[in-house]
């Protein structure tokens, strides 16, 4: 669940509680290009104040006008469809011909929105079931891959870290690059057997752990939903937890270090058990090359890869961080004049 959606639930929460009416609106289907995916969630309340969006902010606007005009009337959910035609697609900043669907639910203690937001801090993933008819709500357990369904009678949607990343090395990088991906709706475990880093670590949300990092990656049994990234440089705790890793489903393994350094990390584990199948998962040197140089921006360029490899976003080879050094250094030759001009990186 994105993280702009938590905020929405515990905006709703607080109205609710504190007595104010108030409804949540949520993108339920999309025809054409859509600034917020489906799933994504606006909470309104009566004195016309928002949090979330579910679009560029026009159909924000009416939503507003509407409540300010009549207050909040509804008793039971509606769905409702803005940009029918090319006139109303303008309208709503929508594209040309383009729809959006939205649920629209009055909330009240009934909506087990703040039974929601508890069972979020336990880490569970919830799937919500609204009935369209009624209005009754009720909460259960959802699998890993669930997304919204929508029928007739009910709208279910997914709440919760879909999403797992484990960080190896508690060292100032991991820092930025938890605080980033915390933001991104990972949920995100530090590892660091190591005292002297661990102290004085701490980012809101995340889990230190302290433990050997290949018997974490066990114990946590990895799938296709989970990420490692290994930052400690320190071969006995990192090529022991990506051996380990690379055997299991996670969409993403990658260690940060040189392009020497890598090298000698693939030899090191195709020495042990590591298969040359297993070792193509692996990606070194870390993340794109965007010039990064401090650990913040570091830390964006290795989020910036991870996301594309979720996305199945196949990238070109120059936009990782070896290649584009391999092809600036061969510019940087006296030879350069027999490499290709488009391979050069501006």
């Amino acid at each position: 669940m994105d993280s702009i959606d938590l905020e929405v639930l515990k905006t709703c929460a607080q109205w609710i509680a504190a007595g104010k009416q108030c409804e949540m609106v949520t993108v339920i289907k999309t025809w054409g290009s859509s600034p917020r995916p489906e799933g994504a969630t606006l909470g309104i309340c009566e004195d016309g104040h928002v949090v979330g969006s579910v679009s560029g902010g026009c159909i924000e606007d009416d939503l507003i006008e509407r409540v300010r005009q009549h207050g909040i009337t509804r008793t039971k959910p509606e769905v409702v469809t803005y940009g029918i035609t090319a006139d109303e697609a303008h309208r709503f900043g929508l594209p040309c011909g383009g729809t959006i669907q939205l649920s629209i639910e009055p909330l009240h203690s009934e909506s087990k929105i703040a039974e929601l937001i508890t069972r979020l801090a336990n880490h569970e993933l919830i799937a919500r079931r609204l009935d369209l008819q009624t209005g009754e709500v009720s909460l259960g357990p959802a699998r890993a891959g669930m997304n919204l369904q929508i029928s007739e009678a009910a709208l279910t949607t997914i709440h919760g870290p879909r999403w797992r990343l484990l960080i190896i090395g508690a060292g100032q990088l991991s820092r930025f690059l938890a605080q980033i991906a915390v933001g991104m709706d990972y949920f995100v475990t530090v590892c660091d057997p190591r005292e002297e880093y661990r102290e004085g670590w701490h980012v809101d949300g995340v889990q230190v752990v302290h433990a050997m990092p290949d018997d974490l990656v066990m114990e946590m049994q990895l799938d296709s939903r989970s990420a490692v990234v290994a930052l400690t440089h320190d071969p006995k705790l990192d090529d022991l937890a990506l051996m380990e890793a690379l055997k299991s489903d996670a969409f993403y393994v990658g260690a940060i270090g040189s392009r020497s350094n890598d090298s000698k990390r693939r030899e090191r584990l195709l020495e042990f058990d590591c298969t040359p199948e297993q070792l193509k998962k692996l990606h070194g040197p870390i993340g794109l090359y965007i010039g990064s140089k401090t650990p913040s921006e570091i830390a964006i360029s290795i989020l910036a890869e991870l996301t594309a490899v979720k996305n199945n976003i196949a990238l070109p080879e120059m936009m990782s961080v070896g290649k584009a050094k391999e092809a600036m250094q061969l510019d940087a030759s006296p030879d350069a004049c027999l490499y290709n001009p488009a391979q050069r990186i501006v």
